[in-house]
C-alpha cells in the first residue's frame, strides 16, 4: 500500500490531519524537523486511536529531518519506492509561522519556507509524485477592505511570512502549467500535477480528547493560547490591540476556525485530487463568521465561568479591523464546511490547556 508524506506532521495542524487521515485508513510517513513540535504527538495521537505505542508504527512512521535537506528528502522517497510503497501524495505543513518573527529575520523564513518547498518539488519530480496539499494562509490577502475576502481577492501580503507563502504558491503555479492568472480558484494542470492550496484563517481549539493541541514553544502569540494561559494563570492579562475599530464591540474581527474542521479539509481535498482531473485548486477554509476579539474573551469567561484578566492597547501596524472568509468555494468543490462552533473551540482549547498547561513539555 502507497504512503503518503506528511511534512510538519508533528505541528499543531500537521498532527490533526494525520489524526484524521489515520482514522480513515491512511498510512504515514512524518517528516519534521522537531523544531516546533514534539515528537510525543505521535504517542497521544496512539492513545486516541486506541492503539499500543508498538502497534502505531505500522501505521505512522516518524523521522526526524529539515525539508532543507534533500538528501533526507530523497531517501524517503527512495526507500518507499524500492520497498514497493511509493508515496502517492504529500501534505505539507512544514515552515516558519511567526508574523512577528519573519519581520525581525525574514532570511531564515526564506530559506526554511521557500528553499524548504523547492527541495520539495525537486524530489517529487524526481519520483513523479504529483499530488500535492499546500498550507498557505490568510495573511497573503494583507490589509484587505472587503467584507467576506474570497480567493480571487487581491494578494498584498504585507510581511516577510505572507511573502514567502505568495512565492510558493507562485511556483505551484509554474509547476502545474497553469497559465493566466496566478491566483486563480481552478486550474487545469497541463503537467499532470494535482494540487491543492489551502489558505487558513485562525485556526484554534484542540481534539476533544485534550490530548494534542496548540503547544508553541515559549510565549504564544496568538489569541487562544493566549487567552487559555490567562485563564489557568500562567499568563497574567490579555493584551487587546485596540477598542476603536469600527466594529460593533470596538475590537478586531477575525474568522476563528476549529483545528478538527481544518483537518478534515485536507481529507476533503485529498479525496477531491484523487478523484479529479489534474489541476490545482486554490480555497480558503475558515467558518465565513467573524468573531470579534471581546466575544472570543467572553466565550471564554462562560465555558471556565471565571473573568479573564485583558487591557486594552493600541492598535498594531498593520492591523485589520475585520477578515473573514470567503468559504462557498471550498463547499461548491470539496463538499466542506466548517462544523463546530465557537462555544467548542474555547471548550477543547481550555481542556488542552488544563490537561497540558506547558503543552507537550508538561511531560
Amino acid at each position: 500500500m502507497s504512503r503518503i508524506l506528511v511534512l510538519g506532521g508533528c505541528g499543531y495542524i500537521g498532527s490533526h490531519t494525520c489524526l484524521t487521515l489515520l482514522e480513515h485508513g491512511h498510512k504515514l510517513i512524518i517528516l519534521d524537523n522537531l523544531s516546533n513540535s514534539s515528537c510525543i504527538v505521535v504517542n497521544r495521537i496512539a492513545q486516541i486511536l486506541g492503539i499500543s505505542e508498538a502497534k502505531i508504527k505500522e501505521k505512522l512512521l516518524l523521522i526526524k529531518g529539515d525539508i532543507r535537506d534533500e538528501k533526507v528528502l530523497e531517501n524517503i522517497f527512495l526507500k518507499q519506492f524500492k520497498n514497493k510503497n511509493p508515496i502517492d501524495s504529500v501534505l505539507h505543513f512544514a515552515g516558519l509561522k511567526s508574523v512577528k518573527e519573519s519581520v525581525l529575520n525574514p532570511e531564515k523564513y526564506w530559506d526554511i519556507n521557500f528553499h524548504g518547498t523547492k527541495n520539495l518539488i525537486n524530489v517529487m519530480k524526481k519520483y513523479e509524485c504529483k499530488t500535492l496539499i499546500f498550507s498557505s494562509s490568510a495573511t497573503i490577502y494583507g490589509s484587505s477592505k472587503e467584507k467576506l475576502i474570497p480567493e480571487k481577492a487581491e494578494i498584498n501580503p504585507i510581511n516577510p511570512y505572507g511573502e514567502t507563502k505568495v512565492a510558493i504558491e507562485q511556483i505551484l503555479h509554474k509547476l502545474a502549467g497553469c497559465e493566466k492568472d496566478n491566483f486563480v480558484i481552478n486550474n487545469p494542470s497541463t503537467e499532470g500535477w494535482r494540487i491543492a492550496v489551502l489558505r487558513y484563517f485562525n485556526p484554534v481549539g484542540a481534539h476533544d480528547s485534550g490530548l494534542i493541541g496548540e503547544s508553541p514553544l515559549g510565549t504564544p502569540n496568538n489569541l487562544f493560547p493566549v487567552i487559555s494561559q490567562v485563564a489557568i494563570g500562567e499568563i497574567n492579562s490579555l493584551k487587546i490591540f485596540g477598542n476603536d475599530w469600527p466594529t460593533p464591540d470596538g475590537s478586531a474581527i477575525r474568522d476563528y476556525v476549529h483545528v478538527m474542521d481544518v483537518a478534515e479539509g485536507h481529507y476533503s481535498a485529498l479525496k477531491f485530487l484523487k478523484k479529479s482531473p489534474p489541476h490545482l485548486l486554490t480555497l480558503n477554509l475558515g467558518t465565513g463568521k467573524g468573531t470579534s476579539v471581546i466575544k472570543a474573551v467572553k466565550t471564554f469567561e462562560k465555558v471556565i465561568k471565571k473573568d479573564i484578566n485583558y487591557e486594552i492597547g493600541n492598535r498594531r501596524s498593520g492591523d485589520s479591523a475585520i477578515v473573514v472568509a470567503d468559504v462557498s468555494m471550498a463547499k461548491e468543490y470539496l463538499n466542506w464546511h466548517a462544523k463546530r462552533n465557537l462555544y467548542e473551540m474555547c471548550k477543547s482549547c481550555i481542556k488542552w490547556q488544563l490537561t497540558n498547561p506547558k503543552g507537550y513539555f508538561s511531560d
